[in-house]
């Protein structure tokens, strides 16, 4: 495994960081990631995420959004974010001849927006998805989730007040082309309690699997 700090280049001239991991042998696969809004290019999981895919092949692209490579924490606006993130999508395009794209809460909500208004990709996978505030099931999230045609992997912790099991199932069940994965005792950030017995890790873990098991079924 070999990693590669890059830039992105955005439409009004600016730029964000990211990491390029290779994956060797490649698979040709390459997964596009972006964090949660309160995170940044040293996201945990993301880096978790790039070195256990390049493990089975499969090279991945992790980037920021403006607001983070400025140092700011109030996220940028959806066009901006949006902008990001095709942006992200095309570097990657020269580096995998089949992307699967998503990310953690924030950063997956945007990629399935983009993808939703019409961006190409082959799969979807977004863990942690924010389907709503906390308390605020009124607030949904997810009417653009029927424009999606690409397989999506919806990943989250049976603790994410973000989005109940219950809800994450019946959502799932509306979208031809979706699937839910259920973390036993994870919260919102993947986190779980001592009791369980888990560990942040094994929760890392079995989310990576899930993206596999994933990516396997329908992509082959």
């Amino acid at each position: 495994m070999s990693e590669t700090g890059l830039k992105i280049a955005l439409p009004d001239g600016s730029a964000v960081s990211a990491i390029w991991t290779e994956a060797k042998p490649a698979s040709g696969l390459a997964f596009v990631y972006a964090p949660g809004a309160g995170s940044s290019l040293k996201d945990a999981f993301g880096d978790y995420a790039a070195a256990a895919l390049a493990e089975r092949g499969i090279g991945s692209l992790r980037f920021q959004f403006p607001y983070s490579e400025a140092g700011r924490k109030l996220p940028d606006k959806p066009p901006l974010l949006e902008a990001t993130w095709r942006a992200a999508i095309e570097v990657a395009r020269a580096r995998g001849k089949r992307l699967v794209v998503g990310g953690r809460s924030m950063g997956g909500r945007i990629a399935s927006q983009v993808v939703a208004g019409g961006e190409a990709v082959d799969a979807l996978a977004l863990f942690a998805y924010p389907l709503h505030p906390p308390g605020r099931p009124d607030q949904r999230r997810d009417a653009h989730l029927t424009k999606i045609e690409a397989p999506v992997l919806f990943c989250s912790g049976d603790r994410d007040t973000f989005a109940l099991v219950e809800e994450l199932e019946g959502l799932t069940a509306m979208l031809p082309r979706a699937r839910p994965w259920v973390l036993a005792g994870a919260d919102h950030g993947f986190a779980v309690l001592k009791a369980s017995g888990r560990k942040r890790e094994d929760v890392w873990q079995e989310a990576i699997e899930a993206l596999l098991g994933f990516v396997k079924e329908e992509l082959g």
